[in-house]
């Protein structure tokens, strides 16, 4: 299995917490405790197993979408993690540009990951929005909020009709 890595100046190495090539933690994150360092690389890590065994990838770069966080050519892009409390977290999505086509199946898709395998990592609920950056953000939202209502009121991830009209 190929991991995060580092190829020259392209991308940090795994396990680097590097605050200039990672988003600033944005509104969703406000108010909460932004990991960073040791608590961010580790979850980070995680992340990487969990995408890598759900198929979470950016078509456009052709990787792993955890390793966004280490591409230094997108400084601005990735994810923030903030523990909203002791068994729910807080991810903040800053897609590459304000008009990413694919921000909505990349967020989905990290949220059906995660909270698919919360066996991997310490929390019960990790909820996901994406960066108001972005142009689409508020319908994102909107999207991401109702699959986790349905997440917390089945007990199960929503499937992927669950966002399609009479479903949810």
């Amino acid at each position: 299995m190929q991991r995060l890595g580092s190829t020259g100046d392209t991308f940090d190495d795994e396990g680097t917490f590097a605050p200039e090539h990672l988003p600033e933690p944005g509104a969703f994150l406000d108010g909460h405790d932004v990991l960073t360092d040791g608590d961010h690389t580790e979850f980070h890590a995680a992340t990487w197993e969990i995408f890598e065994e759900r198929g979470v990838y950016d078509m456009t770069f052709g990787y792993n979408l955890a390793k966004l966080n280490l591409d230094t050519r997108h400084p601005e892009a990735g994810f923030r993690y903030a523990e909203e409390q002791a068994d729910v977290l807080r991810a903040e999505f800053t897609p590459t540009t304000e008009f990413c086509p694919a921000g909505n199946s990349l967020a989905i898709g990290a949220f059906r990951a995660w909270n698919g395998l919360s066996d991997r990592h310490d929390y019960d609920l990790v909820r996901v929005r994406v960066a108001k950056m972005h142009n689409e953000s508020a319908s994102l939202n909107d999207d991401l909020e109702r699959l986790e209502l349905i997440l917390q009121e089945e007990g199960e991830v929503p499937g992927p009709d669950a966002l399609r009209e009479g479903s949810a």
